[in-house]
This record gives structure tokens, sequence and C-alpha cells, in this order.
């Protein structure tokens, strides 16, 4: 059967050319002889809209749809006259009708192509098209692959997502040309190659050598890097010549770095990298670059509660002490005088090459206060001062920025007995007192309020000798005696056992407060502050004078024995 379907520009005489070749063609006994299901050999005899017909030498020519023609943009990848492969679907020998398809006649070939590259081994580039469940699609130039997740990478891929769109090599572990089902792996040859450059890397590989590598994982203690078949590890400590708290602050995950090998045991195939070794040790001379004395700036990168670490420069860090930040404040934290990225100024104190230690100080930037302060106010110099804080033991008074004066309790009056200082002073009250001492090693500064005056004590045994009688008023009753003020800021005490002759259980039974009595000095002592007297002394003295008296005028008249007894018991009860 001969298909009518012609380009009508075709001239008669090529239609009687092409009648006639045709009309050959059918007689032919090979004509038509066509096998279903395989690929032949066709050639594009017209394009139209929907269809291309294709002669593939049989009683008619073969449609198949333009879509198995057109590219990505629907561009029409075909031209009449050109020779392709296509394949037989099926043909009716009655009718003179075949129906051919080219996609299959690829798809064909390229199961052809994969299982050939199965048998070789060898590899196929695809791109990957879209995740699904378990991995993904990828096209293989006309056939879908399935990659597993699992054969994506040697190790698990951070984002999945990342990969799709782009161009890999595979190898192909499984086909099933039935089901159209094809199963590749980047994997298995990652791994291949790993394998190779690890035994290239083995002969090549040692100490002191540079090489690359790519950041494979990170950690608390340092950075594990794939030098292309082996893995390093590069110690937190050889990242920098500074101070590293963490490998993260230098590096990240994929980065390519350059190292130097610092150990490699082959046969434990164990490597050692720094990075840090690729620069000079900023601590070679150092001495010479921070000599001892000598003031320099820098940058607070780490606070701890001994101290701060100040970067003098690139790797070359030093401690200032908690006690050298400040000659006055005492400091419970560093954080009370600097912050992380503060530009300070300090001293070199001491430098350690072999330990890589510099000490510094902040504090010897400025003089210290406390030799201003033993200049300008010597022992028993006279100053004023605002009461700063007051406790059961003193109270402190300002001197200068930071430094404090205390006043004892004991040192505030000579006479006055005083239970806590609050009683007198208050926070703000400006007092005057007198330096005793200024202790600038132990950063001690005392001063007194009652040295202003002379110590009243001095003339009490001019004016209270022993045996003198003086007279004063009860201030205080205790069970060892009375407190008697003989005048103001004087007290002296009489003992129970100086009250009277007779036992006394308790003073409080013979006397109590603001009682006026007579006493006789016993015991004077200006250094010990005592001043002893004896209400029992001046009643002997009265006994020794009225028997006196009374031996001295005999009895009198009319007075009896029993007179006299009666009398003496009542002297012995007082």
């Amino acid at each position: 059967m001969i298909n009518a379907e012609h380009p009508k520009s075709t001239s008669n005489q090529d239609m009687e050319v092409n009648f006639e070749a045709a009309l050959e063609d059918y007689l032919n006994e090979d004509f038509g002889d066509l096998e279903e299901g395989v690929i032949t050999k066709g050639v594009v005899v017209r394009v139209g809209k929907e269809h291309i017909l294709v002669d593939v030498n049989f009683k008619s020519e073969g449609q198949i749809p333009v879509s198995e023609f057109t590219d990505a943009e629907g561009n029409v990848t075909v031209g009449v006259g050109e020779e392709i492969d296509v394949y037989v679907v099926g043909k009716n020998e009655s009718e003179g009708t075949i129906h051919l398809s080219r996609d299959r006649a690829k798809r064909m070939q390229l199961f052809d192509k994969l299982e050939d590259l199965q048998d070789k081994d060898d590899i196929i580039s695809g791109r990957i098209q879209r995740r699904i469940k378990g991995g993904y699609t990828v096209d293989l130039g006309g056939v879908e692959a399935f990659l597993p997740g699992s054969h994506v990478d040697l190790r698990p891929v951070p984002d999945m997502d990342a990969l799709v769109g782009k161009e890999f090599e595979f190898r192909v572990l499984k086909i099933n040309r039935r089901r159209s089902n094809v199963i590749v792996s980047r994997r298995v040859l990652l791994e291949e190659r790993r394998e190779s450059l690890r035994r290239d890397l083995l002969t090549t590989l040692e100490e002191g050598q540079t090489v690359t590598g790519r950041v494979k994982n990170i950690t608390e203690y340092g950075v594990f890097v794939d030098l292309g078949g082996l893995d390093g590890l590069m110690h937190i400590t050889d990242m920098s010549w500074k101070r590293v708290k963490h490998p993260k602050e230098m590096v990240g995950l994929g980065d390519e770095l350059e190292l130097k090998v610092l150990s490699f045991d082959k046969d434990k195939q164990k490597v050692s990298l720094g990075m840090k070794q690729l620069t000079p040790d900023p601590w070679q001379n150092i001495a010479d670059k921070y000599p001892v004395g000598s003031r320099m700036s820098g940058k607070v990168t780490n606070l701890v509660d001994y101290g701060a670490f100040v970067e003098l420069e690139a790797g070359v860090e030093g401690l200032v002490h908690i006690s050298e930040m400040s000659w006055t404040r005492k400091l419970r934290h560093p954080s009370q005088m600097v912050h992380l990225g503060d530009e300070v100024e300090v001293v070199v104190l001491g430098v350690d090459q072999d330990k890589k230690r510099i000490s510094l100080g902040m504090k010897q930037v400025k003089p210290n206060p406390w030799d201003l302060v033993a200049d300008r106010y010597p022992e028993g110099a006279v100053l004023e001062g605002t009461v700063k804080n007051i406790t059961e033991f003193g109270i402190f008074i300002g001197i200068e920025d930071g430094i404090d004066g205390l006043i004892h309790v004991s040192d505030i009056s000579w006479t006055k007995k005083v239970r806590h200082p609050g009683e007198m002073f208050k926070v703000g009250d400006v007092v005057r007192a007198k330096v005793l001492t200024v202790d600038k090693q132990n950063e001690k500064f005392t001063l007194g309020i009652k040295q202003l005056a002379d110590d009243p004590w001095h003339d009490v045994p001019a004016r209270y000798p022993v045996g003198a009688t003086v007279k004063g008023t009860v201030t205080n009753i205790t069970d060892f005696g009375l407190f008697v003020e003989v005048e103001e800021g004087i007290e002296g005490l009489v003992h129970v056992s100086e009250i009277s002759r007779k036992k006394v259980k308790t003073p409080a039974e013979l006397y109590k407060e603001n009682d006026q009595i007579e006493a006789r000095v016993i015991h004077v002592s200006a250094d010990e502050r005592r001043l002893g007297l004896s209400i029992k002394a001046i009643k002997d003295e009265d006994d020794k004078r009225k028997a006196k008296e009374y031996r001295s005028s005999g009895p009198e008249v009319g007075v009896g024995l029993g007179d006299l007894l009666r009398q003496k018991q009542e002297d012995a009860q007082q």
C-alpha cells in the first residue's frame, strides 16, 4: 500500500520516480520484512505539526509524535532526510501500517549502554532530578535511575536538597530492563577514588610536608581533615599561636586548609597536622620584644576568676592577675574593672619564654596611691575626712580615692566606753583625726580621734594618790563591785571585798545607781587606766578614830559594860 501523503510541491516527474521506486520496493520479496520489538533505521520524510513521518522500508511510513523530537524549549530537533533509529512497536501486514517509537529506541539503546557499563564497571554521568523517599531520582540521559540516600556520599549529607539539579558521576549497581529499574551509586566511586588516593598518599606523605585538606569533622579538642584518602587530626593547640576556645572560631565544615604534617605513623595510618606551624612562632625572642617594665597596650580577650588575658599581638597573650588590677579596690571578679574587647594599658611584670607566659599589671600604669598617702599624711598629721562606713569595731574615713583610714572604737575617746561607733557617728559626718600609722606593705591606714587631746589619765596618779579620800557617784553596779565616777570620764572601782567588813553577796543589796559615796584610794595606775577604791577603808578609819577618842576621854558616867558591848556589836555589823 502506497501512502499518498506527500508534499504538494513535488513535481509530477518526482512523483513518477517515487512511485516507481515504491512499486519496486513493494514487489521486492524483502520489502516489509521487519520484526516487532527491534530497533531499525529510518529516514524522516516529513515533519508535520503533530507527527513525524519516518520511512523504514515498509509498505507505509510510520508516524511518530512530534513530542519525541522536541527539546526542553519546544524546538523540533530533526529534519527531512535525516536517518534515525526507531523502535518497531507493532505492524499490521494486512493493512500495511506500522507503529514506531523513537523514545523507546533511545531507551533500549541506553539500557544496552548501561548493561555494557555495568559489565565493564565503567561510569556514567547523570543529573539529580528530585528527592524521593529513601534517596533521589537521577536522569541518565533518558532513563530515570534511583540513587539511594546511603550511596550519595561517603558521609551523611547535611543538606540533601542542595544536591538537586547538580550533575555527578555514578556507578551502575543494578538493572531490571523488564521493570525499567536502574540503581546507581556515587559512594562506590568515591570509595574507590579514596582508596586510590590513600595508597598514593601513603607513599608520598612525610613529616614536615605542607599538604592541603578539607575539614571533615569538628570537635571540642580539634579538627579532622580529609587529606584525600586519609584523615588527619589537627589538635586545637596546633591551630593558632593565640588562645582558641573552640575550633569553630577558626574553621568551618568543608573549609579547605593548608596544613603542615607534624607527625605521621604509616603503620597505624595516623597523621598529626598543624596550622600555626606555617607561620613564625611569635614567642621567639619574646623577652626582647617585651622587656620587664615596658608599657604596652592590648585587647582583653578572656576573663577568668583569677584575672584577665590581654592580647599584645596576634598569638601573644599575657595575664593580668586580679591582684594587679587596682592599687586600692578589692575586686571579686575582673569584670568589675574590664570587659571583653576593652583596650587597656599594661606594664610587663615578668616573661617566661619556655612556658610562654607573660605577667602583666594594670595598676602599675599609675603611681601607687599608698606612696602618695605616706608622703601627704605622715604619722602625727591631723586631717579631716568623711565617714564612709561604720562597723562594730570602728569607723572608716575617706582619705584619697580608694583609700580609707580606720578609727578603731578604742581610739574614739579616752574616757567614754563606746559600745558601738554608731552611737556617736553616722555616714557622711566630717571628723578630725590624727594619723597613727601608715602601713604601705599591708595597706593599712589607722587614725585616732582621742589622740587629738591629752590623755586625762596621765594626771590621775597626781590628783588621786593612794590614801586620798574621794567622793563620787555610782554609775554601774555589777556582781564584782561598784563603778564610781570621781570626775567626768574618770571612774574607779570599788571591789565587792572593799565595800564592807561583813560578806556582801551582791553590791546591789546596799547601793543603787546615782548614790553618792565616799571612798579611799587604794590603787592607782595611769598605764593600766585603773583606780582602785575602798569604802571599807573609810569605815575602818572612822572606827579607829572613835576608839582613840574613847580611850583618851575614858568611860562616860552612867555608861555600863552592857552599853559598851552593844555599841561594839553594832559597829561590827556596819
